[in-house]
């Protein structure tokens, strides 16, 4: 399995909007953002620090908030042409 790249916030972000994520009410000041989802299965709570670069455990992190297995966000990244260089 390919390493995870480094991305951006902005990047995430585009990634989340796509997958039904929308900017949760009142959260993320200052430096993070955040994104909700609902589900009738539970509620997914995303917070994004709002840097260039996120360190690659930090993306870990973001895809287990959001739910997703690494596998399944690499295939998200390939299918949705989120950046060009991939």
């Amino acid at each position: 399995m390919p390493k995870l790249p480094i991305l951006s916030s902005k990047d995430i972000v585009r990634i989340l909007k796509r997958l039904g994520f929308e900017p949760a009410p009142k959260r993320g000041k200052g430096s993070h953002s955040a994104y909700v989802k609902k589900t009738e299965e539970r509620t997914y709570l995303v917070i994004i620090p709002l840097k260039n670069e996120i360190p690659r455990g930090t993306l870990h992190a973001i895809i287990d908030q959001a739910g997703l297995t690494k596998k399944e966000f690499i295939e998200i990244l390939r299918t949705k042409n989120i950046r060009s260089s991939m």
